[in-house]
């Protein structure tokens, strides 16, 4: 069994370290929140003071932190992790933070010859009391390979985002398309009711279209990630039928605040001649929007 350090028991955190726990490692726990750590004292956990006193022969040291200023300080600052902790050891970084600091901070730990991994989690608060997480591993293939033993502990899938890094990426992404699609989803949802249409028939629609199965899957791989922009379903008339619909909300009063600014996409790529493109060209539009070239292996 390892010696783990575990730094921030909030809501994903206690239950992440309680199935550590239950798992026979052996547990060293810091929270800024004393009611935090002394619920995993009946479960065989040491109740350290500080992050040094938590790192004290730990052989993996994880974190889980609201924000990447407690993820710098806990690791860098006044009692914080390298003060004590092992060159051996491997700091695991489980919070969802900003992935430039989440950078910042594994480039200042490689000059002192010390392992950092980003690896934040999906899935929710019930996951990590099931044990049932999602873990999005950043790191090198040998660290990712030390460390799953303990991330299992956690998770039952482990996916390696690709290298050091990747792992915040990955979990930006997924949580920006998901946490958008959430509002545009209740956007549709409030339509189909102002136009007194049953949600169950518009699902029943939706289930074998691109509204329900997403454009990564369906429309982009047979167009644009080809590299092929003629039309199947041109970008003039997506505007127009996007209009439709937001001409009918408004005059019915219902916002449809994504789907606004859906449409100005659209008019933008319509105005740089892009109407007869197929609609997939949206992509194409936005990285020239962005100034990047296509560097991705689509």
């Amino acid at each position: 069994m390892a010696n783990i350090a575990f730094i921030g028991l909030g809501q994903m955190g206690a239950p992440m370290a309680t199935n550590l726990l239950h798992k026979g490692h052996n547990l060293k726990v810091y929270d800024i929140a004393s009611t935090a750590t002394t619920k995993l004292e009946p479960l065989g956990a040491y109740i350290a003071t500080s992050p040094k006193d938590a790192t004290i022969d730990s052989e993996f040291i994880i974190t889980m932190l609201p924000n990447g200023k407690l993820v710098h300080d806990v690791i860098f600052g006044h009692d914080g992790i390298i003060e004590s902790m092992k060159k051996s050891s491997i700091i695991i970084d489980m919070s969802t933070i900003h992935p430039l600091e989440s950078d910042n901070i594994r480039y200042k730990l490689q000059s002192q010859n010390i392992e950092f991994m980003d690896v934040p989690v999906g899935r929710t608060s019930d996951h990590a009391i099931a044990g049932t997480l999602l873990i999005l591993a950043g790191g090198t293939e040998i660290q990712i390979e030390k460390a799953s033993p303990i991330l299992l502990c956690m998770g039952n899938e482990i996916v390696n985002a690709g290298g050091p890094g990747n792992g915040i990426r990955v979990k930006l992404i997924n949580n920006f398309m998901s946490i958008a699609l959430n509002a545009l989803s209740a956007e549709t949802a409030i339509l189909c009711e102002a136009l007194n249409l049953p949600l169950d028939k518009a699902l029943e629609v939706m289930k074998g279209t691109p509204a329900n199965k997403g454009h990564f899957t369906t429309t982009w791989p047979n167009k644009i990630l080809k590299g092929d922009l003629s039309p199947s379903f041109m970008i003039d008339l997506a505007h127009k039928d996007l209009g439709l619909a937001l001409d009918v909300a408004n005059q019915l009063s219902i916002p449809l605040f994504m789907g606004a600014a859906s449409r100005e996409i659209y008019s933008q790529a319509k105005a740089q001649g892009r109407g007869k493109q197929d609609w997939t060209a949206i992509l194409e539009h936005l990285r020239c929007c962005s100034n990047l070239k296509n560097t991705q292996n689509y």
